[in-house]
C-alpha cells in the first residue's frame, strides 16, 4: 500500500489538456501572426471585446440579484472598454475603415481603452460593500467615453502617441507607465478586500491584472505596429482577458454561488455552523435529560462505557457546567461540631 494521493480519472485529463490547450492556442496565434499580423491583431482584439461584452451581459442581467456592486461596476466599465477596443481594431493600419488616418489613431484608442480599464479596476473594489446606482454610472461612462472619442476624432485634442518612422512618443510611454502603476494599485487594493471574494475568483482576477501589467510594459518600446513586442503584448492581453473570463463568466455560469451570490453562500455556511452547534447542544441536553444510573451509596454515576464517575466529573464532561466547591450547613455541623455547639449555646443565653 502506498500513501500517494488518489486522483479521480476525470481530473487527470483536465490537468493535462488545459495547459496543453492554452499552449496550442498561443502557438496557433503565433503562426497566424507570421501569416498575417493584421489577422492576428483582429483575432486578439475581437476575443478581448467578446469577453468584455460577455462580462457586461452576464452582470447586467443579474444585477438585481447580486450581493455586491463590485461586479456591476466592473461589468459597465468592461462594456465601454470593449467598445473602444472594437473601434481600435477597425482603425488598425491596413483595415481601411478610417481612411486618412495613420498608425497614431489606433495607438490613441489603445491608450484610451487601457486607461479606462486601469482606472476602473482601481475604483471597483470600493463598491464591494457600497450600493451603486447603475443608471447613473452607465450614463457617466457613456459621457466619458464619448468625450474621449470626440477628443480623438472630432476635436483633435488627444496628444500624439505614435509617429511614423520614429515610433512611440514620450506621452504614450508615460501613459503606459502610469497605467501600469494604476494596475499595480488596483492589485494591492483588491488584495486588501480579499475577504469579500471567493479565493479562486480572487486568484484569477489577480493573475489577470498581473498579465495586463506585463502587456502594458511590452507596449512601451515597440517601433512598428507589426513588431515583435507588439505581438507579445497582444498575447499577454489575450491571456489577461482569458483569466477575467474564467473569473467572472465561467465561474458565474458554472459556480454562480462563488461570485454572483457569494454573500448568500457565506450566510448558508454560517447557518450550517450554527445548526451543527445547536445539534451538539441538543445532544448534550439529551444525555443529561435521560435516566442516569447512580449509586445509592457513594452517588457515583455510570456512563455509557460502564465506568463509574463522580457526579461533577460526569456533568462537566457532558455540559459546559463548571463546578466550584462549598459546604452546606448540615455537613458543616458534622465536620465542625464544636463550633456550631458554641454558637447554639450563645443563642440560648
Amino acid at each position: 500500500m502506498t500513501n500517494e494521493p488518489v486522483v479521480k480519472e476525470s481530473e487527470v485529463p483536465r490537468r493535462i489538456l488545459f495547459p496543453g490547450s492554452c499552449l496550442v492556442g498561443l502557438g496557433l496565434l503565433y503562426l497566424t501572426s507570421l501569416y498575417s499580423f493584421l489577422l492576428f491583431h483582429s483575432i486578439a482584439e475581437i476575443f478581448s471585446a467578446v469577453v468584455a461584452f460577455g462580462i457586461f451581459m452576464l452582470i447586467w442581467n443579474a444585477r438585481d440579484f447580486l450581493d455586491s456592486s463590485y461586479l456591476v461596476f466592473l461589468g459597465i466599465a468592461y462594456f465601454f472598454v470593449g467598445v473602444i477596443d472594437v473601434v481600435h481594431t477597425l482603425s488598425y493600419t491596413g483595415m481601411g475603415v478610417f481612411p486618412g488616418y495613420d498608425a497614431n489613431l489606433p495607438t490613441q484608442l489603445w491608450i484610451t481603452a487601457r486607461a479606462l480599464q486601469a482606472v476602473s479596476l482601481l475604483i471597483a473594489p470600493a463598491f464591494v460593500k457600497r450600493r451603486l446606482r447603475t443608471g447613473i454610472m452607465f450614463a457617466a461612462y457613456a459621457i466619458l467615453t464619448t468625450v474621449a472619442m470626440a477628443s480623438i476624432f472630432a476635436w483633435d485634442l488627444f496628444p500624439a502617441c505614435f509617429v511614423e518612422g520614429e515610433g512611440l512618443t514620450g506621452f504614450k510611454k508615460t501613459c503606459e507607465y502610469i497605467i501600469s502603476a494604476l494596475l499595480a494599485g488596483s492589485l494591492a487594493y483588491l488584495y486588501r478586500k480579499r475577504a469579500d471574494f471567493d479565493p479562486s475568483v480572487l486568484k484569477l482576477l489577480m493573475v489577470s491584472i498581473v498579465l495586463t501589467i506585463a502587456s502594458e510594459l511590452l507596449f512601451t518600446f515597440y517601433i512598428s505596429l507589426y513588431g515583435l513586442s507588439n505581438m507579445f503584448g497582444h498575447l499577454f492581453k489575450i491571456a489577461a482577458f482569458y483569466f477575467v473570463y474564467r473569473a467572472i463568466i465561467h465561474t458565474g455560469v458554472v459556480k454562480p454561488y462563488n461570485i454572483l451570490f457569494r454573500k448568500l453562500k457565506l450566510s448558508e455556511e454560517a447557518l450550517r455552523e450554527e445548526r451543527d452547534m445547536l445539534r451538539e447542544y441538543i445532544d448534550r441536553v439529551k444525555v443529561l435529560a435521560g435516566l442516569l444510573p447512580i449509586c445509592a451509596g457513594c452517588k457515583k454515576i455510570r456512563d455509557d462505557s460502564g465506568y463509574w464517575n463522580q457526579v461533577e466529573t460526569y456533568i462537566s464532561r457532558h455540559s459546559d457546567v463548571k463546578f466550584t466547591h462549598g459546604m452546606c450547613p448540615d455537613c458543616a455541623k458534622k465536620m465542625f461540631p464544636r463550633v456550631f455547639d458554641r454558637v447554639d449555646m450563645e443563642k440560648l443565653k
